[in-house]
């Protein structure tokens, strides 16, 4: 990245990226950089079963988000598949300092954070990782109360102050746990990965909460109202502006997701649209208004891919 690049990088406030001709990063309240775009070992490529059989699939899809052009990966222990994660970073031949590496801790009952990133490390066959988050604090977690999040999160500091993750944060926090972590943080988290789309914006202060903090977004099951819940509000808008724009309807999707300043996964194993991505999503840019429109169509529906045990429903939150 020059410097001309880097001095207008858009940070966590919610600036919408400038239109360049690739996909540009986010800066974190660290003074660390995401790509806006990353590609997710969740969903599609979560394992099943016997988490203990290594999957070649993986290692495969993995590589091939890798030689498409994707140097963000977004894992987690939780997926079971950090092997494949680090055979396919190692069997890509790409240069680890080009990569953007995340991966999570769901805190086990009667396990140290530590314990569970020096696994992690081994797993992924790495002496650092990029970005290093807490996963899911809800009902009857480990991390249920604000004490236990408090001591958690001091853990995650030692991590970050030990160099062997760059950045740290969380993942499908509600605001009410991150003030829990804020209120005594040394380091605060510099991300908040979540589920997010048009049907599922959660309460009304919950972006702007995150932008008063200084804390990111990211967008997990983008492309929801397209792969889980067509025939919604979104679908007229979508093609509407797709036709406008000459480009996919999951090129808006993501592109609405960008235009707010939040970073976005994708799982997809299809070659052909992850390099249509990367080169169809910086060609254009959705207008406020538009972007606006989108939001508005999506409050029309309430859908939740993910988490379901976990939330009453209709529950935004």
């Amino acid at each position: 990245m020059n410097s001309i690049e880097a001095s207008h990088a858009p940070d966590a406030s919610g600036a919408t990226p400038k239109q360049l001709d690739h996909i540009p990063n986010l800066r974190l309240s660290d003074g660390n950089e995401i790509p806006f775009l990353g590609y997710g070992l969740g969903t599609a490529n979560f394992k099943r079963g016997d988490k203990s059989k290594f999957n070649e699939d993986v290692v495969a899809a993995t590589v091939t988000a890798l030689k498409a052009g994707y140097t963000h990966l977004d894992g987690a222990e939780a997926y079971g598949n950090e092997k494949e994660l680090g055979t396919a970073i190692q069997t890509s031949g790409i240069p680890r300092s080009t990569l953007f590496i995340t991966t999570k801790t769901s805190c086990r009952q009667g396990e140290t954070i530590q314990q569970a990133f020096d696994r992690s490390l081994s797993n992924l066959s790495l002496d650092y990782v990029d970005l290093y988050l807490i996963h899911s604090p809800f009902f009857g977690s480990p991390l249920s109360s604000p004490e236990a999040l408090q001591s958690a999160w001091a853990e995650m500091e030692a991590i970050k102050d030990s160099g062997r993750a760059k950045s740290i944060g969380v993942s499908n926090f509600l605001p009410h746990h991150l003030e829990s972590i804020l209120s005594t943080a040394k380091h605060p988290p510099v991300i908040n990965q979540v589920e997010y789309h048009p049907y599922l914006q959660h309460e009304d202060d919950f972006v702007d909460f995150h932008r008063r903090h200084n804390i990111a977004l990211a967008a997990y099951a983008p492309l929801t109202p397209i792969t889980k819940a067509p025939g919604g509000p979104v679908d007229q808008v979508y093609e509407r502006l797709a036709n406008k724009y000459g480009v996919g309807e999951g090129e808006v999707g993501l592109r609405w997701v960008l235009d707010q300043g939040i970073v976005a996964l994708t799982t997809s194993k299809r070659e052909e649209r992850l390099k249509g991505w990367l080169s169809k999503l910086p060609k254009f840019k959705l207008t406020p208004r538009e972007v606006k429109e989108i939001s508005e169509a999506g409050k029309g529906r309430h859908y939740r891919g993910f988490w379901n045990n976990r939330f009453e429903e209709g529950d935004r939150r």
